[in-house]
């Protein structure tokens, strides 16, 4: 008899740690909870804890889908391998205006990235998140199905439809020309390989990316302003050679670690792994940017 059917997991930076290599590097699902049950002590706290730390729906949203400020659409452009598919925020008053690409975590194009794109769009921009797995017929509900689909991505893909939905933001009828990119995990790797790809992309903004290899960063033209969880040990592996590169390169660029924070910090839908106080000053200093390189 499981003895631990009412327990309410504390959730460690073990747990943690074990949730990230689960989500981003082993994809295999039986090996995480095996291991989270010696963790949490019983298959109930372990199953408690998944939960806790894989949500995104505890949360309610930082902006609403019915705020009057804005025009929303779901919309399809060309991208580079066939039509992509995309959530649209746009200011309804003004313009024209910088506009920024969403750039989804691994989970794919969810309620979370489409409440950032309303977000951004509150703050003055066009902001536009691809689903990224347009190719497959768009994010599925099951975030463990949408995760193997990124396994069949490659990042060359991936930035070409990057730099084709550049080019659909710039005929934008609202758009001054100017674009941007933010991107969260997943996203925050592949903002920097669209940095790679596209001298017209003004800025790009990765959270707890994958940097580019250091060969590559030369062809960056964009100012980076990158955001890291001090806990995120997997990531931050490589911020050293990433800053080394862009340095020796001459880019303008910022890295910020957020000390105690983790992978994830800014995704207010997980709270096992959500900062408020990092992810607040992490966005105040992206708008910042955002504002004096696309207005």
């Amino acid at each position: 008899m499981d003895d631990g059917a009412h327990d309410t997991p504390k959730i460690t930076q073990e747990m943690i740690r074990l949730f990230d290599d689960y989500t981003h590097l082993s994809l295999d699902r039986r090996r995480f909870m095996d291991s989270l049950v010696k963790l949490a002590g019983s298959a109930s706290a372990a199953t408690a804890a998944a939960a806790l730390m894989a949500s995104n729906a505890q949360a309610q949203g930082l902006s609403s889908e019915t705020d009057a400020r804005l025009e929303l659409a779901e919309v399809t452009y060309p991208g580079a391998r066939g039509e992509m598919q995309g959530y649209l925020a746009v200011p309804k008053e003004g313009g024209p205006f910088g506009a920024v690409i969403v750039v989804h975590e691994n989970r794919g194009l969810n309620a979370h990235i489409k409440d950032v794109a309303r977000r951004m769009a509150l703050e003055g921009f066009i902001a536009l998140a691809p689903d990224y797995l347009s190719s497959f017929g768009g994010t599925p509900e099951d975030e463990d199905a949408a995760r193997s689909l990124f396994q069949q991505l490659t990042p060359g893909d991936v930035a070409d439809d990057g730099v084709a939905t550049i080019a659909w933001l710039k005929t934008h009828a609202k758009s001054n020309g100017r674009v941007g990119a933010i991107g969260f995990c997943w996203g925050g790797g592949a903002a920097n390989d669209l940095a790679v790809a596209a001298p017209d992309l003004l800025a790009a903004v990765p959270y707890y990316g994958r940097q580019p290899d250091a060969e590559a960063v030369p062809a960056i033209e964009a100012r980076i302003l990158a955001h890291y969880g001090g806990l995120d040990e997997r990531v931050n592996a490589g911020i050293a050679a990433f800053e080394a590169a862009l340095e020796a390169a001459g880019k303008d660029f910022q890295i910020f670690v957020y000390e105690g924070a983790n992978h994830a910090f800014n995704n207010d839908t997980s709270a096992a792994r959500y900062d408020a106080a990092a992810a607040a000053l992490a966005w105040q200093r992206t708008i910042e940017l955002f504002k004096e390189t696309l207005a």
